[in-house]
């Protein structure tokens, strides 16, 4: 939401805290006790959201996510590794996935408004915390490396626990942070800065570990070595073993077995979603997969994934069926679900398994939750809001999704098929807009609280009349910004109908048109809102900037807009 008070002024003030991620990993997934009391240590921060509890019986490992901003977000983190500390037993440890501590991996990745240096700053801050206060040791790795040779966590955590005793004593291996000095039943704690990694399982129809780690071998970044014929490493002319790459860029990958599913699956790390995308290395696992004889099942996600990592699937995967991408999101996230398996082993919740989902949950219910009815209702009720600005993005984004409908509609034709891409992406240019709009049917009714909040400041000083007298002039400016954005955004959208009513499906003519008036009803609706808003403006440079915009907008609309009607109704 929106904040006012004495010291700041911003709009959309949720949308500009710093956020970091924390995903620490902690060696128990059996015991829900201890599992509970870390979740609790966590809890007990304020600021700070726990999204996810991700616990496997076979691994014996459970990843926790939260996000906060900077400061709660290292203290629940120092909670949790002490709850660790206090409750997990390292020399009873055994499971399936690599391991070096109690807590073992707690890495920080930057969610919103934070550069990577400002996480890697916090990083050091959460080390040297449980260095000095809990005389634990450990290291820094990816981005808050401090020494080239421990970036990678396969070279940190190489040797794992059972190496851990040997390798913390010797020189090139001093901690940095914390005592040089094997503590058993804590392990080792690797603390990282880095961007988000989407660990990810694929599921395979065979028991084999060693079959699976070929597969693994076979995709991974770093491969497998070179060897002749008896298996021995064939060596380069420094003596050092020769590698074959694998096909993924930036994928780490291990074979093994899943004892509660009674399958192989061959865990990835994909460390940069940009390079090595989900979809992408499930296609290319699979094919890899296929020529050992080996057919994947479905996938796993281990923990919370990105948006648009599941958006950007589901067009992939309509694009391999030559279908229009421009659908709405929950058709997107439905088709990556289905084509990835990532129901396969369990239930998949994206409400549960999608972080910007995760996040929405504590802002409250938006107007754009509600059913058309309660809309309505809401509207027509006692209250100022919502009032014309959100009607107005409502009735835009309406037009634009029937414009969309005739795209989708033609793109799927018979006999079409050679022009349905050209429609997809009319259809997705679409989606987007829509969406646009509907985030400001919101943003419309906060401006509007914003001002409110802003008349209620305290006048009693002239420091605090003053005060007030500017809030009230940046909400109120801000309050017709967002209309002015209604206008831009809808006339943006104007083309699509424009297209659709020259080339899309004759018999959709008509639902072209109703798109137009819509779109042009939404513009009048925020060109008024615009203008009521900005009477009270002092600002007259603004005003005159703002008025002369939205003139030439709406001009340009009210044209454009009577060609299309009138070329609709030649056609019908």
């Amino acid at each position: 939401m929106v904040k006012i008070n004495k010291f700041t002024f911003v709009a959309n003030s949720e949308n500009m805290k710093q956020l970091i991620e924390c995903v620490p990993n902690f060696s128990e997934g059996r015991n829900k006790e201890i599992l509970d009391k870390i979740a609790d240590a966590i809890r007990s921060v304020e600021g700070v959201k726990l999204l996810d509890i991700d616990a496997g019986y076979a691994t014996n490992r459970t990843v926790f996510t939260f996000v906060g901003e900077p400061e709660p977000i290292i203290e629940a983190a120092f909670r949790s590794i002490r709850t660790a500390h206090e409750l997990i037993d390292m020399t009873k440890h055994k499971g399936e996935h690599p391991r070096m501590g109690a807590t073992d991996v707690c890495p920080l990745i930057p969610i919103r408004n934070i550069s990577m240096d400002e996480v890697v700053t916090w990083a050091h801050k959460l080390g040297k915390r449980v260095g000095e206060e809990l005389n634990l040791s450990g290291y820094f790795y990816e981005m808050a490396a401090t020494f080239p040779a421990r970036k990678n966590l396969a070279d940190v955590r190489a040797g794992e626990y059972e190496g851990l005793g040997e390798k913390i004593t010797s020189p090139e291996w001093k901690p940095d942070f914390g005592p040089a000095v094997f503590n058993p039943k804590y392990g080792a704690t690797a603390i990282a800065a880095r961007n988000f990694l989407v660990a990810y399982n694929i599921n395979l129809n065979t028991t084999s570990t060693r079959r699976a780690n070929a597969i693994a071998f076979d995709v991974r970044e770093a491969g497998r070595f070179k060897t002749d014929a008896k298996g021995k490493n064939i060596l380069d002319e420094n003596g050092e073993p020769i590698r074959i790459p694998g096909t993924l860029k930036a994928v780490k990958a291990i074979g093994w077995y899943i004892d509660e599913y009674g399958i192989a699956q061959i865990s990835t790390n994909l460390t940069d979603i940009t390079v090595t995308s989900i979809h992408q290395a499930f296609d290319e696992i699979s094919e890899k997969a296929r020529l050992r004889g080996i057919r994947v099942t479905g996938s796993e996600l281990v923990g919370l994934v990105p948006l648009q990592c599941l958006l950007d699937a589901g067009k992939y995967f309509l694009e391999k069926q030559q279908r229009s991408t421009g659908v709405p999101d929950a058709e997107l996230i439905k088709i990556a679900i289905k084509s990835l398996g990532l129901d396969d082993l369990k239930p998949f919740d994206p409400k549960k398994k999608i972080i910007e989902y995760m996040l929405d949950d504590d802002q409250g219910q938006k107007l754009v939750s509600l059913s058309i009815e309660e809309f309505c209702h809401q509207t027509s009720a006692e209250t100022p809001t919502p009032g014309g600005g959100s009607v107005s993005a409502v009735v835009g984004a309406f037009g634009v999704s029937l414009a969309t409908m005739v795209a989708n509609l033609s793109s799927h034709k018979r006999g079409w098929d050679d022009q349905w891409m050209y429609f997809s992406k009319w259809a997705e240019k679409g989606q987007q807009i829509t969406s646009r709009l509907l985030y400001l049917v919101d943003e419309d009714t906060a401006s509007f609280n914003l001002i409110l909040e802003a008349f209620r400041l305290p006048k009693q000083t002239a420091e605090e009349q003053a005060f007030r007298k500017n809030a009230i002039q940046e909400a109120t400016k801000y309050a017709t910004e967002i209309p002015f954005r209604v206008m831009q955004t809808v006339y943006e959208a104007l083309p699509i109908a424009e297209a659709m009513i020259h080339k899309g499906l004759p018999s959709s003519v008509s639902d072209g048109a109703v798109g137009v008036i819509c779109m042009q009803a939404a513009m009048r609706g925020a060109y008024l809102n615009v203008k009521i808003n900005i009477r009270s403006i002092q600002d007259k440079a603004f005003v005159a900037e703002m008025l002369g915009q939205a003139d030439q907008l709406m001009q340009k609309m009210d044209t454009e807009a009577k060609a299309l009607i009138e070329l609709a109704e030649s056609h019908i």
